[in-house]
């Protein structure tokens, strides 16, 4: 069985292909990016291509599943460049899929997908997917998604499966999330939970995280499976502020969803952190998912909870840990993080 990933270089690629590799029914793996990693993605081939650009069809054309994972976070400035490639180049690999004759779909949605939601029961995948407005991110997860349902309405023989999961964390991350989300100013003594001494407690910041390898066997049981349609990927716990607290060992300080969105919102004009003020909006904004379709239909259950996804995220981020493909990898950033500051601080790719 051969299986085609793009964006195999990043978080959520560099899992999905480690648990491919391990899927003996897996016979040939095309990992696809625009930038070559320093060494080989296990037991997978490489080919360079753009998702904006390329030509696809040759590279998808006998493969029985294509798994889609190439998007663009960053620059969050330019939302014509992201929009090329999240939207406009998810319709190319889309239109590749049809023209090469794979037979299956695997598509990387998010709980960003989702419209504004309740944060004190789970939803299903019925919930609709319109999105939140201000976060780029969700926007372009919500097009894509009414993408993906003109493709399936005209193309019936295709098997699409769309995953939505939460927040995708691992320790070999930790670099590229920190550049995203945090940028170059944080410093990473700070990071160690006795010099975090008040943590913040903010009415609706209730979120569900997922370790990196539990959403790489989610996708190789949805590529190597018979199963059709979305599912909802989140470990438990639910991660709120108590659970904060605990994690940090830290107190709870109340600060209202106004002051922190002014606080983002401040940060990202004066170029002080890449993340745009929407991811908040995102945050505070989308429904707690249920898992229970993942679980009976999916056979998927997480090895790791929530928990410990994020606090290896933490230590990852002191301790600078990082991979050899270019999304993660230290060297990205260059020597005292200088190119995360001369891109602009989110400004540029």
């Amino acid at each position: 069985m051969k299986v085609v990933v793009t964006g195999a270089t990043g978080n959520v690629g560099t899992s999905v292909i480690r648990a491919l590799s391990a899927d003996a029914s897996v016979t040939r793996i095309v990992a696809v990016a625009r930038r070559q990693p320093r060494q080989p993605l296990d037991g997978s081939e490489f080919v360079r291509a753009d998702v904006s650009s390329s030509d696809l069809e040759p590279i998808f054309r006998g493969a029985q599943a294509v798994i889609h994972l190439a998007w663009l976070i960053q620059p969050g400035r330019d939302e014509a460049v992201t929009r090329k490639v999240n939207v406009d180049g998810s319709r190319r690999v889309f239109d590749a899929v049809v023209a090469a004759g794979v037979p299956a779909l695997v598509y990387a949605s998010s709980v960003g997908a989702y419209s504004p939601g309740p944060k004190d029961r789970f939803v299903d995948e019925s919930w609709p997917t319109e999105g939140i407005e201000s976060s780029f991110y969700s926007r372009h997860k919500a097009v894509v998604e009414r993408d993906l349902d003109r493709l399936e309405a005209e193309n019936q023989a295709l098997r699409v499966v769309r995953l939505r999961p939460g927040l995708i964390f691992q320790r070999t991350a930790a670099t590229e999330i920190r550049r995203l989300f945090v940028g170059p100013f944080l410093p990473s003594r700070l990071l160690r939970a006795e010099l975090a001494p008040i943590s913040p407690d903010v009415k609706g910041l209730r979120f569900q995280a997922v370790h990196a390898d539990d959403v790489g066997d989610a996708y190789r049981r949805a590529a190597v499976g018979d199963v059709a349609g979305p599912f909802n990927i989140a470990a438990e716990p639910v991660i709120g502020s108590d659970e904060l607290a605990r994690m940090l060992r830290a107190r709870k300080v109340s600060i209202s969803p106004r002051v922190l969105r002014a606080a983002a919102s401040a940060s990202y004009r004066l170029r002080l952190a890449p993340a745009e003020p929407g991811w908040l909006d995102m945050a505070l904004g989308v429904p707690l998912m249920s898992t229970d379709r993942a679980h009976g239909e999916l056979g998927w259950k997480p090895v790791r909870t929530a928990l410990e996804a994020i606090q290896e995220l933490v230590v990852g981020m002191r301790e600078g840990a990082d991979d050899q493909t270019p999304p993660l990898a230290a060297e990205t950033g260059g020597r005292g993080r200088i190119h995360e500051l001369l891109t602009g601080v989110g400004k540029r790719p």
